[in-house]
């Protein structure tokens, strides 16, 4: 049976149960706030790298960028209800986490592939590591509020 949404972020499920959708209550509220952080500061630093810097460093420029995207995209996914963004919230989530493992690995143990910083270099080192930490708080919380 095929699930039913209204504008109020419940869904119905094939049981015939109302479900509030709560990622984007309590906890979560501050999770988007980070992540939106995150959204406009990736975004930043991406655009005055790409403006000023890109010859120097295209690789890790354009890394840049994608982390702004995903960071701009897990934010708005969280912060919408309904299962298809639940879906996206846990993709962009994922994206990020495997972002952050490769890009720090590799900034690790190869420096010459990234002569300068993007968000995810040495896990996320330049911002506390907050990169490296976000995107398991991020699937522990969606993991919890997962719809049924």
């Amino acid at each position: 049976m095929k699930e039913e949404h209204n504008v109020t972020g419940t869904e119905t499920n094939a049981a015939g149960a109302k479900q509030k959708d709560t990622r984007n209550t309590g906890p979560g509220r501050l999770l988007i706030a980070v992540y939106a952080v995150f959204a406009l500061s990736a975004t930043a630093r991406a655009g005055y790298q790409i403006a000023t810097k890109f010859s120097e460093a295209p690789l890790a420029h354009i890394l840049s960028a994608f982390a702004a995207v995903v960071y701009i995209v897990a934010t708005v996914s969280l912060a919408k209800p309904r299962r298809t963004w639940f879906k996206v919230s846990l993709a962009a989530v994922l994206v990020e986490l495997v972002g952050v493992l490769v890009v720090g690995a590799v900034s690790l143990f190869d420096p010459v592939a990234f002569p300068h910083d993007t968000v995810w270099s040495l896990f996320g080192r330049g911002y506390g590591f907050v990169p490296l930490v976000l995107p398991i708080l991020g699937l522990l919380w969606l993991y919890r509020r997962r719809p049924s």
